[in-house]
């Protein structure tokens, strides 16, 4: 049996692990779970048995079942160590680690579709304070990463070095939501050189939203 991602295409965690299979060169299948359609798949009895957290992605390789995109990252780097994408020293791994935790943890959770659906369902947010809200912390979170990023003697042709790694795989789906949003990306020159070298690779490319089974829409314009 191949190993299944249970994958939404615009769910930037699950865009996270589908690069991560890519570079890695896993045979996997997707499994759609569409966080919209029938009150959101995710919430259905049969899904939350595989993953109480209601969320996507989850990866099942037929022995094992783990939740969360980055510790299924690292699953993977540990059990197929080549490429790596994590560096060798354990400085330049904790380094690696704080910058994809910026994006994964500071960034993305706060700007994700259920926090959004809440602000307009529950709190009555229109449409324009939901955007601005939105744009509002990928804008602080980006900037923070663009500084931290342009003046690092790491810093080479990805994020770390002339290899994509953990904050690559972490930077890009951050970028296709900006992107979107018809978010203002000139202030990130550093990130945007990152990104439009990610999308020159295979392992991103067909990671990417159109490309995906489940896809409802294009690329963001890129």
């Amino acid at each position: 049996m191949k190993p299944q991602l249970y994958s939404y295409w615009r769910s930037s965690a699950a865009f996270r692990v589908r690069i991560a299979l890519n570079i890695k060169g896993v045979d996997y299948e997707v499994l759609p779970v569409h966080l919209n359609k029938n009150g959101g798949e995710q919430l259905s009895e049969a899904y939350a048995n595989k993953n109480p957290n209601h969320l996507v992605p989850l990866f099942d390789d037929g022995k094992n079942s783990i939740h969360q995109s980055l510790a299924i990252i690292e699953y993977l780097d540990e059990i197929a160590p080549q490429p790596a994408l994590l560096p060798s020293s354990p400085i330049d791994r904790a380094w690696v680690r704080s910058l994809a935790m910026d994006i994964a943890i500071d960034i993305h959770p706060i700007s994700n579709l259920r926090v959004l659906r809440y602000l307009i369902k529950q709190v009555g947010a229109s449409n324009e304070v939901k955007d601005a809200w939105y744009q509002h912390w990928i804008k602080l979170g980006l900037a923070s990463v663009e500084k931290q990023l342009c003046n690092d003697p790491r810093f080479g042709r990805f994020a770390f070095g002339d290899q994509p790694g953990l904050i690559d795989i972490c930077l890009v789906p951050q970028i296709f939501n900006a992107l979107s949003t018809k978010m203002n990306m000139s202030p990130y020159p550093t990130l945007m050189k990152i990104f439009h070298e990610c999308m020159n690779l295979p392992a991103f490319i067909d990671a990417s939203w159109e490309k995906q089974i489940d896809a409802e829409g294009p690329n963001p314009s890129i």
